[in-house]
């Protein structure tokens, strides 16, 4: 299983100093992959902090491609309808260009209805619509430079087009599907190229969704071998022998003892998250103090540690 680590991505600590500082210092010790987030808006009056101070995830990402060299750069996720197929497929392909091909782009459809509203997406018929949007993508992608492409869906009609540049990676970066349902986890078997896990997932039996997916694939002529499975890892370091204890919650001995049990279960690689531990971003967390345990977390998870 591949280890990787999520920047700051949310909270005050989530600014681009520091997060050239730690993905700078995850390529040292080795990480395989950068992850960031997205959150476009918050319900005014919620007392959810969990979201706090969310930069972009695709500016982030290009920012951190021109200080890093070998790291895979992924997010998890970028929400299908609040996006047109061509911003999306342009922002992309630029995007595994400014970082060398090293993109890797996690799709989902959304839940917050506030958000839906104030970009004017109806919630209604996500799945569907999720399909189209990446045969869309696929289409806008595929061919050499200059070659025409098409579609004509339900929800979106593209017109014969011409897009360039193509995305570096051939046919284009990899696409891994999110969401929890049956329907999502076979959508992602059926048509992506791998599953993203949520924060909420239920690390002791991601195992069962993870066979959902391979399922999927297999009864839509796939190789599910191939297919990708990508842990969000949300992380929270608490003193050691905790009653009832979760995973990826406790001492480091007890986190990399997890690490073990989920890849046992079939994933392909895990990210460190520290985004969701209110103790890093909460509205009382100390910016510097979030940084520093961020970097605490990288050298006792290192890969090679």
């Amino acid at each position: 299983m591949e280890i990787g680590f999520a920047v700051p991505g949310s909270g005050a600590w989530s600014t681009p100093a520091n997060q050239v500082t730690v993905a700078r210092r995850a390529e040292e010790l080795g990480y395989h992959s950068l992850w960031t987030l997205q959150r476009v808006l918050n319900p005014a009056g919620s007392d959810d902090r969990t979201y706090r101070n969310v930069p972009d995830p695709l500016i982030t990402l290009a920012y951190l491609a021109g200080h890093t060299a070998r790291a895979r750069l992924g997010v998890a996720i970028v929400n299908l309808p609040f996006y047109a197929p061509p911003i999306l497929a342009k922002q992309a392909a630029t995007l595994d260009h400014v970082s060398g091909g090293r993109l890797d782009l996690g799709l989902g459809v959304g839940w917050m209805r506030e958000e839906f509203a104030a970009v004017g997406a109806p919630m209604e018929r996500r799945g569907a619509r999720a399909e189209e949007f990446i045969a869309a993508l696929r289409a806008l992608w595929g061919g050499g430079s200059g070659d025409a492409a098409e579609f004509h869906g339900e929800f979106y009609d593209i017109p014969p087009v011409t897009m360039d540049p193509r995305p570096l990676q051939s046919p284009g970066p990899p696409l891994l599907l999110g969401g929890a349902s049956e329907g999502a986890l076979r959508r992602a078997g059926r048509l992506a190229d791998g599953w993203v896990s949520s924060s909420r997932a239920d690390l002791t039996g991601i195992g069962r969704s993870i066979d959902v997916v391979r399922e999927a694939a297999e009864q839509a002529g796939r190789d599910a071998s191939a297919l990708r499975f990508v842990c969000r890892g949300a992380v929270r370091v608490r003193p050691p022998g905790r009653e009832g204890r979760r995973p990826l919650t406790g001492s480091y001995e007890e986190i990399r003892g997890d690490f073990e049990a989920i890849a046992a279960q079939g994933v392909t690689e895990l990210f460190a998250d520290l985004n969701f531990d209110p103790q890093v971003t909460g509205p009382d967390a100390d910016p510097r103090a979030s940084l520093d345990r961020a970097l605490e977390a990288l050298d006792a998870l290192a890969p090679d540690a």
